[in-house]
């Protein structure tokens, strides 16, 4: 027992977030009033490390003195007080524990720790046993965790057993078809019976033998409908539209499709109707007719893309040029994993999605999130039995998708979440994302014989075993208990590594093709790359010993992609791969034999004809039957008005699809890349959201203006009506967003996501999909704008309910800076003009006149006319009115002559705009429809004749409706602060100049923001060294402890950028990096830097965290934190904040903001999840006194904040910045590195505090 120590780690009182959190989650939400207090602690085990690394690892690793308590064996607890621990299930992924691990190493590089983590609940008060298992149950999801005693083990190193040879299924081929179904029965696969009959007639008449257990499970994966969209390609027959009020647009829209099949066909009789080819018939005749010249045509990549002419003026003074770039835009779900583990399944959603384009050498530099869900504020009682609460899985899917987007750096640029109940069946979690490339760096070649795949990445183990099948099942209460294995979780540091490897030219220029790990694992991403292919599956990295050869083969472990090289660059390739800190190894050999074979402890385990394995299964038929919606229960003519205009508007407002959701959407990076252009909520609050995501595009080097455009349209409520008009209104909507946001809807490419109940054998259930696609496929053909990708998703049924029919169309354009128009309202004294689209007989759009008012409108935003505009959807006017009216707290005084119901009704693809009074004239000139809507008013209130909605009033309404599921506050103490300036002649002079000072950027696991720092650096005349902390063994770490102290020695500036240091684990931020730079080698060479050669460092986010810790603010040197050190914790709302800030310069004493205005209030994007600034009354008045406080967090009229609003992590004081002593070494919070032309364009204020600029000059 005593090779393994304990220790737990419990959050000081005032620092104890968490344990706040779940106290009031167990009081209000579960209703348990008894509760008094919650303590939670971290609890870890600890093994193969000596004492004095041991001792070294408590106050560095798993503990930060100035904010914990750490207890060695044992803690000490109140009498009659419930304890319970929660530890993750066997080969779940455990971020804690790997990153302790990675950061004791580091301590003594020639140890091996073996480290397990676990949370520990610690219960006060008048406690049930019926509650505190309801408080288990809450804590607990069986899916990924599981409760665990206080025995502290023996050992931590598992002995796992040694895994069978696999099984061969004798007498397979020779079955009786009873005895068949049998088998077929019992394995529980996601194939059809037909499929399994289709594989018994291969091995009898080809195979000429029986199969091996990983062929039946590699067919099951390679045929389902998740890799194949067996659903989407089963051929409809017998098609019947049954009579109605619409039977004729939407029979006559498949007559037209039918006509188009047939011509884009002809002479040929392998093609038949499907939902695959009405999805794909509008993209292959509009390109038939010359209207798809952009799209890049190749059969390797898993996302769309489209070939883009780009203006870059690169830093070679040579002037601008045009190059062509690749745009790249994909749409992923994962509902099933989410629903049933949130965190894991949210985040790999996002991995998922991120790796397709990055599979195809994007880029991904920009995100949006599109989720269904039923009511979350809906009490506990009413969870479904097999249910996790809706409460729990939107939370849970929020954090998990965050966080995995802001470890690996990408910007989300658009988060919404659609309340419908039938999403109680299953979440909707739709990942989107925008990358890029050169297009000279991508090459798309074949492979040839005897081409190596290398695979590179994440290892292997049994998380995601059957995902893709487990997505393509139906769900009942049962099955949510035995489906755990299908989520995996994902490690984004490691993700983030592959898209630096693959963002390096030389690298992909080395590439002939690519393949990302998503569903099926090895057998399929690898199965892909070529016709014929020989795996040698025991070289496939294990994360831990036991696997089976069938395990190994179809596990979906994240993080992994399979290249394909020439043999004679794979040295070249491990080599750069090694340098990017990231595991490669060939596993694969390409074949001239058209068979996939899968090898494993040296037998043949799989080894399959390839011209079987596209076969997709047996073939699929059913008959379609076509319902018809209802005219009388036409949901676009829905409106409910109360008995005054002022009821009606506040309900409005907080109606779940009105309502504000910046609690959720503030949990998500919106700034990092330094190319958002609209961040998600505008105007001096903050409070106007944006309709569609725009960023720059990812130049490395050189100015560029040219941004692209996402928006997304979807309403389940009117395609529960009508699945056709759903799907119009949903292209429409996204059309409409691009247009209201700048963009010329001429250029617009599509990508769909389809998302129904399943399929079973009544053709009236097929109808609903075929419907929606209809719409969708007349709604391109006349706007003659193709979807060019998407994802279909076709099992959203739970017992007896069925999701509602969904249609999510995304929209993507291309346009120029120039064109951007934001939505908040701009000045006092304009008017608001609504252009209403025109309707057909059958309520669908006139497209001719769309496509005339879009283009007009278009043309005036060039000319200027235009000042803000907004989409209008199903709510109307009114609310759209309120959010573009929010941001800068301008009123609306709603013209009278309209009707209330006016301001109310749906309006999908209407579009309202501000424009100068003396412009109205200009509008009634266009020839479009009009009508004025309002004005708007200097006074911050809503009215309508005599009736008043205050501001104050009408933001309560709308932010009130999900305030205890996403909150915004919590209750921090709103003191005054009045601390004043430090003004000094007194600057550090440095006395070592030099022309072009170097700085050195290093690079951690999950650092993010290198590329944004740099180019900080390089505008303001500095060069610039960027070296990859290595650590996959002793001798890496040794290498890079070299690497570091030379370029120490070697520069004037040290920059510790953002990001999260090894996902800001163990449970702290920044540990990893403190960890390196306490080698006493590194700690010498920074001391050289600061006391003898007048260097300079910077930390910003993650790096000021790594500065505090380090003690090099602010005392200046590195040294161990005491208990009552300054520090940075968890933010107190207790989750990550992502919005700009407004921060006032208060000092002139450093020398990095000798360029800012003293007293000057700068708008600076802040992220992150622990930036409270934390210190003692006589630490604070010591820091103030000696000037070292640089920032504080002000509000819009420059007065420090204790406000959430504007100080959103309740740093003490408002503290944003502190420097050392002398002011050398700065730390800060707020990115002034995401920053340039076109940046934040709906945020008010001055974003540049020149603080590169300043370290530059320092030295010159």
């Amino acid at each position: 027992m005593a090779n393994v120590k304990r220790i737990y780690v419990e959050k000081k009182e005032d620092y104890a977030v968490a344990a706040k959190e779940l106290k009031q989650e167990v009081k209000e939400y579960l209703g348990i009033k008894d509760l008094e207090q919650v303590r939670v602690l971290i609890r870890y085990d600890v093994e193969g490390i000596q004492e004095e690394t041991y001792k070294k690892a408590l106050a560095t690793v798993f503990s930060e003195p100035p904010v914990d308590y750490v207890y060695e064996g044992s803690f000490e607890k109140k009498a009659g007080d419930k304890v319970f621990s929660v530890q993750y299930l066997p080969g779940q992924f455990d971020q804690r524990a790997d990153s302790a691990e990675q950061c004791v190493k580091l301590l003594n590089e020639s140890e091996e720790p073996v480290i397990r983590s676990a949370t520990t609940y610690v219960l006060s008060g008048d406690i049930s046993e019926e509650d505190f298992a309801r408080i288990k149950e809450y804590c607990i999801n069986p899916v990924d965790s599981k409760e665990t005693d206080e025995t502290i083990p023996e050992t931590l190193v598992t002995k796992f057993d040694e895994p069978a040879d696999v099984k061969i299924f004798d007498g397979f081929k020779d079955m009786a078809e009873a005895e068949l179904n049998e088998l077929y029965q019992s394995l529980g696969l996601a194939m059809t019976f037909k499929d399994f009959l289709h594989i018994q007639n291969y091995f009898k008449n080809e195979e000429k033998r029986d199969p091996s257990v990983t062929e039946i499970r590699v067919l099951d994966t390679y045929w389902s409908d998740h890799c194949r969209h067996t659903t989407f390609l089963t051929e409809l027959k017998n098609v019947t539209f049954e009579e109605g009020d619409y039977k004729k647009p939407i029979q006559d829209t498949f007559e037209q499709y039918k006509k188009d099949h047939e011509t884009i066909y002809k002479g040929r009789d392998d093609k038949f109707v499907s939902l695959m080819d009405i999805a794909l018939m509008a993209m292959k005749k509009l390109r038939a007719e010359g209207k798809l010249e952009d799209m890049e045509v190749s059969d390797e990549i898993n996302a769309c893309s489209i070939v883009v002419p780009v203006e870059i003026d690169h830093e070679d003074g040579k002037g601008p040029v045009t190059e062509e770039w690749l745009v790249f835009f994909k749409n992923e779900t994962h509902n099933h994993p989410t629903e049933i583990e949130p965190f894991g399944g949210a985040a790999t959603c996002l991995g998922g999605a991120i790796r397709d384009p990055l599979s195809g050498r994007g880029y991904v530099y920009q995100a949006m999130r599109v989720t269904g869900a039923a009511d979350p504020t809906k009490s506990l009682k009413e969870t479904l039995e097999g249910k996790l609460p809706q409460r729990k899985i939107v939370t849970g899917a929020a954090s998990g998708y965050s966080s995995y987007g802001n470890q690996i750096g990408l910007a989300t640029g658009l988060v919404d979440e659609i309340y419908h109940p039938n999403y109680v069946a299953k979440r909707l979690e739709i990942g989107a994302v925008m990358g890029a490339a050169p297009r000279k760096n991508v090459i798309r070649e074949n492979s040839d014989p005897d081409d190596i795949i290398i695979l590179l990445g994440g290892r292997t183990g049994r998380d995601g075993c059957g995902g893709a099948t487990g997505s393509s099942k139906a769900h009942n209460t049962e099955s949510i208990d035995t489906c755990g294995a299908e989520v995996q979780k994902g490690n984004a540091p490691t993700e983030r590594k592959i898209q630096r490897l693959f963002r390096r030219e030389e690298v992909s220029r080395l590439i002939k093709k690519c393949n990302d790990f998503g569903a099926g694992g090895v057998s399929v991403a690898i199965g892909e790359l070529a016709d014929g292919l020989r795996v040698d599956l025991d070289k496939v990295p294990k994360k831990y010993a036991g696997l089976d050869g069938t395990e190994l083969a179809i596990s979906e472990s994240q993080e992994r992609m399979a290249i394909v090289v020439d043999p004679k660059d794979v040295d070249k390739m491990l080599g750069y791969a090694n340098e990017e800190n990231l595991e490669a190894i060939p596993v694969a050999v390409v074949t001239e034999s058209p068979r996939l074979v899968l090898s494993w402890r040296g037998k043949e385990i799989v080894n399959i004809s390839r011209a079987f394995l596209d076969t997709n299964g047996a073939h699929q038929e059913t008959d379609v039957t076509v319902t018809m919606p209802s005219k009388a229960d036409n949901y676009m003519e829905k409106v409910e008005v109360k008995d005054s205009f002022k009821e009606t508007f506040t309900e409005t407002l907080k109606d779940l699809n009105v309502c504000s959701k910046k609690g959720l959407v503030e949990m998500f990076d919106s700034s990092i890349g330094a190319s958002t252009v609209t961040m998600p909520y505008g105007g001096k609050y903050q409070l106007t959201p944006t309709q569609t995501m725009i960023a720059k595009l990812p130049v490395l080097d050189g100015k560029c203006d040219t941004v692209t455009m996402m928006s997304y349209g979807m309403d389940p409520y009117l395609t529960s009506w009508s699945p056709y008009h759903g799907a119009e209104y949903a292209v429409l909507t996204s059309v409409a967003k691009i247009v209201a946001a700048g963009g010329d809807y001429k250029k617009i490419r599509f990508t769909f996501q389809e998302y129904f109940k399943r399929m079973t054998e009544d053709s009236r259930r097929w109808g609903e999909p075929m419907a929606a696609l209809l719409g969708a496929y007349d709604a391109q053909m006349k706007f003659g704008l193709p979807s060019i990708g998407g994802k279909d998703s076709m099992s959203g049924t739970f017992n007896d309910i069925d999701v509602p029919p969904t249609l999510c169309s995304f929209a993507v354009d291309v346009a120029k800076i120039s064109d951007v128009v934001t939505p908040e309202l701009k000045k006092a004294g304009d008017v608001l003009v609504c252009l209403p689209i025109r309707k057909d007989a059958y309520d669908l759009p006139d497209y001719d006149y769309v496509l005339k008012l879009y283009e007009t409108v278009t043309a005036q935003m060039r000319a200027g006319l235009v000042k803000a505009a907004y989409a209008l959807e199903g709510k109307g006017i009114a609310q759209a009115a309120a959010k573009m009216a929010f941001g800068n707290k301008l009123g609306v005084a709603f013209e009278e002559k309209e009707a209330v119901s006016t301001y109310f009704e749906p309006a999908y693809g209407d579009l309202l705009l501000e424009v100068d009074a003396t412009d109205v004239e200009k509008v009634a000139s266009l020839g479009l429809d009009y009508k004025v809507a309002g004005t708007v008013t200097e006074k911050a209130e809503f009215t309508y004749g005599k009736e008043s909605v205050s501001m104050e009033e009408a933001i309560a309404s709308w932010t009130q409706t999900l305030e205890k599921v996403f909150p915004t506050r919590s209750g921090v103490e709103d003191k005054k602060i009045d601390t004043g300036l430090y003004d000094t002649k007194e600057v550090y002079i440095c006395k070592h100049k030099v022309a072009k000072p170097k700085v050195f950027i290093p690079v951690f696991p999950g650092t993010n923001c290198e590329y944004d720092t740099m180019k900080s650096f390089v505008a303001a005349g500095a060069e610039t060294e960027s070296i990859v902390f290595k650590n996959m063994t002793e001798a890496d770490i040794k290498d890079s402890v070299d690497a570091f102290e030379k370029a120490i020695n070697e520069s004037q500036i040290l920059m510790f950028s953002g990001g999260f240091s090894a996902g800001d684990e163990p449970d702290g931020s920044a540990k990893f990096i403190t960890s390196v730079f306490r080698n006493e080698r590194i700690k010498e060479a920074v001391h050289r830097l600061l006391q003898e050669r007048d260097g300079l460092a910077l930390g910003i986010c993650n790096g000021f965290q790594a500065l505090v810790k380090l003690g090099l603010v602010p005392y200046g040197e590195i040294k161990t934190q005491k208990d009552d050190s300054p520090t940075l914790t968890t933010n107190s709302i207790g989750r990550h904040i992502s919005k700009s800030v407004y921060t006032k310069v208060v000092t002139n004493k450093s020398p990095w903001l000798r360029k800012a205005t003293l007293g000057g209030v700068y708008a600076v994007p802040a992220s992150h999840g622990e930036g409270r600034f934390v210190a003692s009354k006589e630490w604070i008045d010591k820091l103030f006194e000696n000037g070292q406080v640089a920032t504080q967090y002000v509000d819009v009229n420059g007065n420090p904040t204790m406000d959430e609003d504007f100080n959103p992590n309740g740093s003490y004081c408002a503290i944003e910045g502190i420097t050392s002593p002398d002011g050398r070494v700065l730390g800060k919070m707020a990115h002034s590195e995401r920053r340039g032309d076109g940046v934040a364009l709906n945020i008010c204020g001055d974003q540049n505090q020149l603080i590169f600029e300043s370290g530059v000059e320092y030295f010159k």
